[in-house]
């Protein structure tokens, strides 16, 4: 008798997804990463398009886990630590509404998770208040194939030798015990 894998999915917006995804794709218990642009009002949006900064979209990664392996709280603990969630609409250089920081909720019963956690960190970490916008996943729009694994593809890209990878080093450091062994 098979047992069907209970999995669990949260949508975040740190930024570029770029960063984000080279994280999540190391991170024991996740499954699946995917770059993509979240809740806005165009269907089926470009990059172009959203990076005008109009369409209402925030660049995100759907991140699919295994609960079994890492919580939800572990996840967003991650993604705390691998942005600034205090800057409204920007990280580092990266400017526009795109950017902001964003957890978008696939569950109901996720709300209360990350809730609290944002309330805990906004308490512990931070000394300007958290902008996290925190919603229901209303719309997704998987980004174009050339975005996928884009760190993995382009190590040496400038964006990525000086802004990507810093951030999965900083995550390899912090969360050691939560880095996927090969």
């Amino acid at each position: 008798m098979s047992h069907a894998r209970t999995t669990e999915t949260i949508t975040l917006g740190g930024g570029c997804f770029w960063c984000t995804e080279a994280v999540y794709d190391r991170v024991e218990g996740v499954l699946d990463v995917e770059s993509g642009y979240a809740n806005g009002h165009v269907d089926h949006p470009t990059y172009e398009q959203v990076c005008t900064g109009t369409t209402g979209h925030a660049e995100v990664v759907k991140v699919e886990f295994d609960p079994s392996r890492i919580s939800l709280r572990e996840i967003l603990e991650i993604f705390f630590v691998i942005h600034d969630p205090t800057t409204p609409d920007r990280q580092g250089n990266d400017v526009g509404p795109q950017y902001r920081s964003a957890i978008y909720f696939h569950a109901p019963e996720q709300e209360t998770v990350i809730r609290g956690l944002v309330a805990h960190v906004a308490a512990q970490l931070f000394d300007r208040p958290v902008v996290t916008e925190i919603a229901p996943l209303r719309s997704y729009w998987p980004a174009e194939d050339y975005h996928q694994n884009y760190f993995e593809k382009h190590p040496q890209q400038g964006y990525c030798a000086f802004v990507v990878a810093p951030k999965v080093e900083k995550f390899r450091q912090t969360f050691a015990n939560k880095v996927r062994r090969a």
